[in-house]
């Protein structure tokens, strides 16, 4: 175990995550960024034909306490720079983001005191913004006219962070697209929960890439313990992390502009690259035949590993990680306007399947 897992700002928690064996023990937190973690697995069943002859198994991470896997990100990074004295009492936090690391970093910031400031541009979804100013963030926009050339604001909002960050005093700018202990933070939660869960008897985990702290944290942890295990991937059309060409894409929580420094793609069996409109459909799929509202990129996710288990075959177990909730994006992806206006199709039955079928992995 790691020097972090040794100290006693992380004890407590460790204590509820790992030796929680009893579904009904009680366990009292003693705050919300001790809730998070060790969140509910469910074994899918409707979505698809192929989970009648494969195991295909979601992990819920929209059940952490602000809905999404990102608070342990936060939650872990806000503390190492406690520790490492780059975070003071009344210190400021800010940050870049579009989403889920922002309402992570507002909902720590909030119960430990912290001014928060998170750095926003047109394509973050209204419900993410009030989610933001519910617990007290200051949000900052990046005008549209500083988009790259391909569309993405993703590099203008680095810069506006980095320019907040070196004007207001202590100020502390954890850049989760290029820190690595974004990378830490899963391996000490993420991984060990999937550990715990499975044991060795688990063939692959399926994760959404961005700024590759998940599927590295992940990666790092199960490859010793699971040898024969298979770390796969998954990005969106429009996205250059996998080497496909570059567009604009509505979705967030997955995809970059540039390749993220924490990504080793020695450690990944294969990716995917999934249309846009695939995962959206496999939204609307998962909540009308699972019961599951979850996010844009868990339609992404779960898409490719429905491809992965039809091509391991009969009996394979594979674990698909969702990021987030879907109730934020019922004004985008779960909205029949919104997809009408920016020309997403959705498939239905047997045409979605036949478009899962014919997804063409990337392998390294």
């Amino acid at each position: 175990m790691n020097q972090l897992a040794k100290s006693s700002s992380f004890e407590n928690v460790s204590n509820c995550q790992w030796n929680n064996h009893s579904k009904w023990k009680k366990i009292t937190a003693a705050d919300v960024t001790e809730a998070i973690g060790n969140v509910p697995i469910v074994k899918l069943k409707n979505i698809s034909p192929v989970c009648v002859v494969s195991e295909c198994f979601l992990k819920l991470e929209s059940c952490n306490p602000g809905g999404s896997i990102k608070e342990k990100n936060a939650v872990y990074l806000v503390t190492r720079a406690e520790e490492e004295g780059l975070l003071i009492p009344g210190g400021t936090i800010i940050e870049s983001s579009s989403g889920n690391f922002g309402v992570g970093l507002a909902m720590v910031g909030a119960v430990r005191g912290y001014r928060v400031i998170i750095v926003v541009d047109a394509k973050t979804a209204p419900p993410f913004r009030r989610m933001l100013k519910a617990y007290g963030a200051e949000l900052v926009d990046v005008p549209l006219h500083e988009a790259d050339e391909s569309g993405s604001m993703q590099k203008a909002r680095m810069k506006r962070a980095r320019e907040l960050a070196a004007t207001i005093p202590h100020a502390w700018y954890p850049c989760q697209h290029l820190n690595p202990l974004n990378a830490e933070a899963h391996s000490y939660y993420t991984a060990r929960e999937i550990e715990a869960h499975f044991s060795s008897d688990l063939d692959a985990v399926v994760v959404g890439v961005s700024t590759a702290g998940q599927i590295m944290g992940i990666a790092r942890y199960l490859r010793p313990r699971f040898p024969e295990i298979r770390i796969v991937g998954v990005d969106v059309e429009g996205s250059v992390i996998m080497g496909t060409p570059a567009k604009p894409y509505k979705m967030t929580g997955v995809g970059l502009s540039f390749f993220p420094p924490n990504l080793e793609l020695s450690l990944l069996n294969r990716a995917y690259v999934i249309p846009e409109a695939i995962a959206y459909s496999v939204c609307h799929a998962l909540a009308r035949r699972e019961g599951l509202l979850l996010g844009a990129s868990t339609g992404a996710i779960v898409a490719g590993g429905l491809h992965l288990a039809r091509s391991l075959g009969a009996g394979a177990r594979i674990l698909m990680i969702n990021p987030d909730r879907g109730d934020r994006y019922l004004e985008t992806v779960y909205d029949f306007d919104w997809l009408d206006r920016y020309g997403f199709t959705l498939k239905q039955g047997e045409h979605l399947d036949d478009a899962i079928a014919s997804l063409t992995p990337v392998y390294f």
